[in-house]
């Protein structure tokens, strides 16, 4: 007789802190317990196998998660892949994208019976981040995925903006040439208007002061704009007022531009 499959292991969805890559230096990042439930980082000290956007950054968070619970195993002996690079790039929410079946390949530990990991730079996997295509791939596969509980800066933002928070959409970026991203800014607030949608986007931080500029030159003087700065950080900070105010309050001085930011357009 042949023996009797192995059990699948589960798949894992670990939030990290927003703080990830943002703690300006000299600045100590806020204790993990501070940020993450014990549910979460008990999970995840218990995990061996893992998925993450990049390796260095998940072993900089299992010594995170040391310090407040034991490792199963010794960060150097925790089993990390990568996501490809063209998922970094291009994104990996298409279906039945070529992503998808790099994504199978790299659930191979939980087809072999082990519990794994998934992880990005910062905040909720797949949500503003590369992670879909292995979550995509671990239902194909039949295995069970699991969110845990942690921050999600867009929610936090939502949240903090005074803007519309039962009907909202995440847009990503917007482009980068001065008369596109105009165009792009001033079609988001014609339906942001028009449906009362909330309309939330990103940028790189290098370039979040490009971009409110902007949002103040495109949109219109009554539309509402909020940005929230830092979340996760000890000078987080967030601002919502009508596009006029921002530009006789200079509200944009008062922001710590140079931090990952969550902008925000509605009624």
């Amino acid at each position: 007789m042949s023996a009797p499959a192995r059990p699948l292991g589960k798949l894992y969805l670990v939030p990290t802190p927003l703080d990830f890559g943002a703690v300006p230096d000299g600045e100590t990042p806020s204790p993990l317990e501070l940020l993450l439930p014990g549910e979460t980082i008990q999970v995840a000290a218990g995990l061996t196998h893992w998925i993450a956007e990049n390796a260095k950054s998940a072993r900089a968070f299992l010594k995170r998660v040391d310090a407040v619970h034991r490792l199963a195993a010794a960060v150097q002996s925790q089993q990390i892949v990568e996501l490809p690079r063209q998922v970094h790039k291009k994104g990996d929410h298409a279906p039945a994208s070529a992503g998808d079946a790099q994504a199978r390949a790299l659930l191979a530990p939980a087809l072999d019976g082990h519990a794994m990991g998934l992880l990005s730079e910062a905040g909720m996997p797949a949500i503003a981040d590369p992670g879909s295509s292995v979550v995509r791939a671990a239902h194909a596969l039949g295995i069970e995925v699991i969110p845990l509980t942690g921050p999600v800066s867009l929610m936090l933002a939502l949240a903090a903006s005074g803007l519309h928070g039962q009907d909202f959409a995440f847009v990503g970026y917007v482009p980068q040439d001065p008369r596109e991203r105009g165009a792009r800014l001033r079609e988001l607030e014609s339906l942001a208007l028009k449906t009362g949608q909330t309309q939330i986007l990103i940028e790189t931080p290098y370039r979040n002061t490009a971009l409110l500029q902007a949002l103040q030159q495109s949109l219109h003087p009554h539309t509402r704009l909020a940005v929230a700065c830092g979340l996760g950080l000890s000078r987080q900070c967030t601002r919502s007022a009508l596009v006029s105010e921002w530009k006789s309050r200079n509200l944009a001085t008062q922001l710590p531009l140079a931090l990952p930011a969550v902008f925000l357009i509605g009624r």
